[in-house]
């Protein structure tokens, strides 16, 4: 067994992921069919034979921490070891909500230092990927720095969208930029880190006075580089932060094809979750199905082409799915047509209905930086009217039913929002 301790970060805001996590911690959103993001990380950590797992949760957890569970399907129910929650708490001097990445862990140092680890193995449990810790504890242990960063070649083009990593000829941290208009390298950071452990309690005991909202980005990695004490591991496989609607299906689409970018058949790293029994999957005769993924329970019989179907979508004749991703349980009516779109748990298409159909492409009125892709994203439990149109880049509320339409065509970046109250999504 690796002796190292695992954080992993679930916390944050997915305010960039809109109605899809405004409601349920990020970490939770469905992905690929049956799984959940979560998912990816935590299968990750059990195939390195990690089985000491803290999670420290902050927004919105129910869903994530129900999902989880004792963490029995990676086989972490398990009387040494298994998984914890951390969560945000009260003490003699009061409470606080953690205020950054690095702040969760001090606010929970005790944990740390009552360790006998040798390493703690900072975690995001946002990103999608399959990587083997083991090698990059051996690496971290091998170079005998107090920080080995975890970083993953992106096309330079994309560079503005992550934190870029400057290094010298041997792999140490030398500089880092924040998004940075001209980028100086091409290696982003994955927010994967190995920390000595007790390095990581000395630097953290140093900084939160200094730092009330404590970063890991922002504040404990370059104070750890300004005293060379910061290596890098480079990382050859996939990987994608899902921070975004966009992101989320890049990723999704990634899946599709002979020749996947992210394998999810490969035998010897099958992916891990949570079991909901299901009756098979029936493709009627009517049915078109191409360079898609249907899960366990879904019933076609129009057309799905290039697309991800949860457990129990439905897809009657007559009705065409293309390019989009569909929750559990969904239903597309006959005639409608679904394109690029992302639909929640849920979400009932009436007849001859049509989502995702492009006008002028006008980004979101509300949110203008997350919908601009031409994706359009429907909340959990909504119900769209027979014959509604609904263009791309808008924004449908969950619970949003046929009262709230009040026009027949919703162009293009509209936001249609409703009153209903809302309530934590699984």
């Amino acid at each position: 067994m690796s002796d190292a301790d695992v954080f992993i970060l679930v916390g944050g805001q997915g305010s960039r992921l809109s109605v899809l996590a405004e409601h349920r911690a990020k970490p939770a959103v469905p992905f690929a069919g049956k799984y959940r993001i979560i998912d990816f990380t935590l299968t990750n950590c059990v195939y390195s034979r990690l089985f000491k797992i803290y999670m420290l949760t902050q927004y919105r957890p129910r869903s994530l921490v129900e999902h989880v569970g004792v963490g029995k399907p990676w086989d972490l129910d398990r009387k040494w070891g298994g998984i914890a929650f951390l969560h945000p708490h009260q003490n003699f001097e009061g409470s606080s909500w953690y205020g950054g990445t690095a702040d969760a862990l001090v606010q929970n140092l005790d944990v740390l230092q009552r360790s006998q680890a040798e390493e703690a193995l900072i975690l995001s449990g946002d990103h999608v990927y399959k990587m083997n810790y083991e090698w990059l504890l051996r690496a971290h242990r091998e170079q005998g720095r107090e920080v080995t960063l975890c970083v993953v070649e992106v096309p330079w083009e994309e560079t503005r969208h992550y934190g870029i990593v400057v290094t010298d000829d041997d792999g140490t941290v030398i500089g880092f930029e924040e998004k940075p208009i001209q980028a100086k390298s091409n290696l982003a950071s994955m927010g994967v880190y190995v920390f000595s452990r007790p390095a990581l309690v000395r630097i953290l005991q140093e900084l939160q006075q200094e730092h009330r909202n404590l970063d890991f980005g922002q504040h404990v990695i370059p104070a750890m580089q300004a005293r060379g004490a910061v290596t890098t591991y480079r990382y050859g496989g996939y990987w994608l932060d899902i921070g975004s609607v966009h992101s989320y299906h890049t990723a999704s689409m990634d899946l599709l094809g002979s020749e996947p970018r992210l394998n999810l058949f490969d035998g010897q790293w099958h992916v891990l979750t949570t079991e909901h029994n299901r009756p098979p999957t029936c493709v009627e005769s009517s049915a078109r199905v191409r360079d898609s993924m249907l899960t366990d329970g879904c019933q076609i019989a129009g057309e799905v082409l290039g697309s991800i179907l949860g457990p129990g979508v439905v897809v009657e004749e007559g009705a065409r799915v293309e390019q989009s991703v569909l929750m559990d349980d969904c239903v597309v009516r006959r005639g409608a047509l679904v394109t690029r779109c992302i639909l929640d748990k849920r979400v009932k298409v009436g007849p001859k209905a049509q989502l995702g159909v492009a006008g002028d492409g006008r980004a979101n009125l509300e949110q203008p930086e997350v919908l601009r892709y031409g994706i359009t994203v429907v909340g959990k439990d909504a119900k769209i009217p027979a014959h509604q149109v609904v263009g791309t880049n808008c924004l449908v509320d969950m619970l949003a039913g046929a009262d709230d339409f009040t026009q027949r065509h919703l162009p293009d970046g509209s936001a249609l929002r409703t009153q209903r109250l809302h309530h934590p999504v699984r």
